[in-house]
């Protein structure tokens, strides 16, 4: 896509960015917010910049808010200048400071929520001036900056709130859509619900949209787990069953309410007062949510009913919160590159720093994105359930009595258990932890073949070798063991990720000396161990230092876009920056799974 370049010659500043951006959000990916009170849709009138070289069409906006003067000395609206060459200009110093807070990855963030509390003292209707209730609020939200638009069930409260409050009253916009009208001044009391709907777990943030703080989270298993671990074999039963994709999108609704319910008990918060939801998640997820067929996602060329973000009404999804909220997806990238990592990008702010960063979110399937501030390119691989226990004999998810830690020193097992109980199977970060130590103890060669007790007699681990079944495995504990399978399940699915990993990077001309970071993503991705990562290949061999757990990105993400429009508004850009990679169709991609599959020299890794 061509990109034009942005100079800001008051704050010599300068960007390039995709033709077809505005200028409003231009700056905002540099840090230089333009002063705006309706979230960039050209009703405000204060996004005023001044273009000093190039051409800008004057739009309709335009004219509504600048004088002849203003646009013949080349002001414009920065919202509804749409880049298409280069451009020279000017932003004035903001008329405030907004109130901001740090989230994701300790990244600056303005508060300025889609949601709008207007408090109005409305002139009473007289003989002399009897317009109706709705032109009579149109005007004085108008008079503000704001734009309105109505459904019926607010239209309905409208007249009964207005009598019984004297006409003083405080509107509640989430964008232009009127939620709520409110006797007297209530704009002390105004949250959000930021969520996360991922494949195995589905996590929920209620937020205080007026101070940007966390008010109380919840997490939950995602109770479509029974029709299927993975995105694929769930979409596979909604062709096989004609009552599944309704069962499932009731199910992930009930997820999402109960969680809703933990957090308004916990925050003494009523759903009166929580107006807006974010959601992220893969691509899938989101079908499914919505009740859309997601069958086309899973077969060549794997094509999604819907990529860009979606506003509807809460009502429509039975979700439990304001009956006239909002319900805000955020927007996906490709099938299989979904929302869930639009978000986790802006929470690392991957695409706005200099810096070369590598983000892998690591799960049943692998997203990758590599890049920054001038070329980002994305991709996914199936890498298996592996990471999360899945195909693993003695495999189970991270729950108490499950091996997250193991270290193999001194010829001695020391294995950290999740609750300290007796270990009852293994999790993903054990799995990798196990196989990284077999790996330097001498016990696991670089094909991934385990060593059996009779060639390796002196070792002081040889008494854990043993044999089932005509298989090697390896005792970590009473009942817990790891296989030869097992390790060719995790070979493979860290084969997966490593092959996308290689990919992105030669196709960028990168090395792994290039990577200022290589960021670690999901709450799988949190528990790994760095260097248990490197050791197997998992990730580039870059310092250990510079691999970064970066927790649940995409929660971060989906509270960003809930507390500041303008990052909202960076999130719907992403899908036009990050180049899409389709694995399968790279001619060396099996060549380069092969080689994938095998571990590091420990040399490469010492």
């Amino acid at each position: 896509m061509r990109k034009v370049e942005v100079v800001f010659r008051s704050h010599d500043k300068a960007t390039r960015v995709p033709e077809g951006t505005t200028l409003f959000n231009a700056a905002h990916w540099i840090g230089l917010p333009i002063e705006s009170t309706c979230g960039g849709r050209g009703t405000c009138g204060k996004c005023k910049v001044r273009v000093l070289e190039g051409e800008v069409a004057i739009t309709p906006a335009d004219l509504r808010h600048l004088s002849e003067e203003e646009l013949a000395a080349g002001w414009r609206l920065a919202c509804e200048c749409v880049l298409a060459d280069d451009l020279v200009c000017e932003v004035p110093a903001l008329m405030r400071v907004p109130k901001a807070a740090t989230m994701g990855l300790s990244r600056f963030v303005l508060l300025e929520p889609n949601v709008h509390r207007i408090h109005l003292r409305l002139p009473p209707p007289t003989l002399e001036d009897a317009r109706s209730d709705l032109e009579r609020l149109r005007a004085a939200l108008e008079a503000e900056g704001y734009g309105l638009t109505v459904d019926l069930p607010a239209l309905r409260h409208l007249p009964i709130v207005l009598r019984t409050s004297g006409f003083e009253i405080t509107a509640v916009l989430c964008g232009e859509h009127l939620v709520a009208v409110e006797p007297g001044d209530t704009r002390d009391t105004a949250y959000g619900v930021a969520v996360d709907v991922g494949t195995t777990t589905v996590v929920a943030s209620l937020m205080d949209l007026t101070t940007g703080a966390a008010a109380a989270v919840a997490s939950n298993l995602n109770a479509q787990a029974p029709f299927g671990a993975d995105v694929i074999s769930r979409i596979a039963r909604t062709r096989m069953e004609e009552t599944a994709a309704a069962e499932l999108q009731r199910t992930v609704i009930g997820t999402i309410n109960g969680l809703l319910a933990e957090v308004y008990a916990a925050a003494g918060v009523a759903r009166e007062h929580v107006y807006e939801m974010v959601v992220a998640g893969n691509a899938t997820m989101l079908h499914l949510l919505l009740g859309v067929d997601a069958h086309a996602i899973s077969v060549a060329p794997f094509v999604t009913a819907f990529r860009e973000p979606l506003d509807l009404p809460a009502a429509a999804l039975g979700i439990d919160i304001h009956p006239e909220g909002r319900i805000q997806l955020l927007p996906s990238i490709g099938a299989y590159v979904g929302a869930d990592i639009v978000a986790g990008i802006q929470a690392t702010g991957l695409t706005r720093d200099p810096e070369l960063r590598l983000f892998v979110d690591v799960g049943t399937n692998g997203e990758i994105v590599l890049g920054n501030a001038e070329r980002v390119m994305a991709t996914a691989s199936p890498a298996g359930p592996a990471f999360e226990g899945g195909h693993i004999r003695c495999g189970m998810r991270a729950a108490e009595g499950a091996i997250e830690g193991v270290s193999l020193e001194d010829g001695t097992v020391r294995l950290q258990v999740i609750g300290d109980t007796a270990p009852r199977g293994i999790c993903g970060s054990g799995l990798i932890d196990a196989v990284a130590q077999l790996r330097l103890v001498g016990l696991l060669d670089a094909g991934g073949r385990l060593a059996g007790r009779e060639e390796v007699p002196d070792h002081p681990l040889a008494e854990r070798l043993a044999e089932r079944d005509g298989m090697r495995v390896f005792v970590l504990a009473d009942g817990v063991e790891l296989t030869q399978r097992d390790i060719r399940e995790l070979q493979s699915a860290k084969g997966a990720i490593a092959t996308g990993i290689g990919a992105l990077m030669e196709l960028m001309g990168v090395r792994a000396e290039d990577l200022h970071q290589v960021l670690l993503a999901g709450s799988f991705g949190t528990y790994i161990n760095p260097a248990s990562a490197r050791v197997i290949g998992l990730v580039p061999p870059v310092p250990v230092e510079r691999i970064v757990a970066a927790g649940n990105a995409a929660g971060e993400g989906a509270k960003m876009a809930l507390l500041s429009f303008r990052e909202r508004e960076m999130a719907f850009e992403l899908p036009r920056r990050v180049e899409y990679v389709e694995l399968s169709s790279q001619e060396s991609f099996n060549e380069a799974f092969l080689r994938a599959v095998r571990f590091p020299e420990l040399e490469e890794v010492a």
